[in-house]
Parts: C-alpha cells; sequence; structure tokens
C-alpha cells in the first residue's frame, strides 16, 4: 500500500506517474556513471522526464531546503541524544552527515522537482 504513494515515490526514485518505473540511470552512490543522472523516459510507462532544457536545475532550491531539514535533524538527534554538547562536535556531525547524504540529497531533490511538474 505505501508503494503507490507519492512520498514512496519520491524517496525511492520512482516516476512520477506510475511510481514503479526507474527515475535515475544508477544508484546515485554509483559515482563513476554520471552523477545522478536521470533517464529520459520511463520504462514502464514512457513519460518524458526531460520536458525542457535545463528542467532540472530548479532542483538546487529543493536541495537547499532538504540540506537544511538533514541538518536540523542531525542537530536534534546529536544534541538531545548527549551524544555531543560542543558546538564544534556538533557541527562536525552535520558536516559529515550532509557529505554522506549528498548524492542521495541530489538524486532525492531531482525527483521531489519531477513530482511537482510532470503528472
Amino acid at each position: 500500500m505505501f508503494k503507490r504513494t507519492k512520498l514512496y515515490s519520491m524517496l525511492f526514485l520512482k516516476c512520477p506517474r506510475c511510481k514503479k518505473g526507474k527515475f535515475l540511470e544508477s544508484h546515485p552512490y554509483q559515482l563513476s556513471s554520471g552523477l545522478n543522472k536521470v533517464k529520459p523516459r520511463c520504462p514502464k510507462f514512457d513519460l518524458n522526464y526531460h520536458i525542457e532544457p535545463a528542467f532540472y536545475t530548479g532542483s538546487m532550491y529543493v536541495s537547499y531546503a532538504v540540506g537544511v531539514a538533514i541538518g536540523v535533524a542531525i542537530f536534534v538527534l546529536t544534541f538531545f541524544s548527549g551524544l555531543a554538547k560542543h558546538p564544534l562536535a556538533i557541527f562536525s556531525y552535520i558536516v559529515l552527515g550532509l557529505f554522506l547524504l549528498m548524492p542521495y540529497i541530489g538524486a532525492v531533490s531531482k525527483s521531489i522537482w519531477a513530482h511537482f511538474f510532470l503528472k
């Protein structure tokens, strides 16, 4: 039941329309095959993912918002769990978390952007 929701297809990088087809050419952490390259069309539904040139440029705004949300979540988890109390240690955890999640943040921001505009 969860697989048919918009949230599932955004987070697991599926087609905005059919929620089954893959959205990216390869896994976000497979850096050798092009970083977060979007497929031209949905393999199941044949939806065109590139409706205009530079369509995914706007996803950088979504990427910023997702990065801020993850940074705030890491702050809350480290500060209130007692894992780190010093501001420099908390900042280090946030930077490390964002660095490790950078490929996924870029991929999910393109997916969220596509879900806003592709129906």
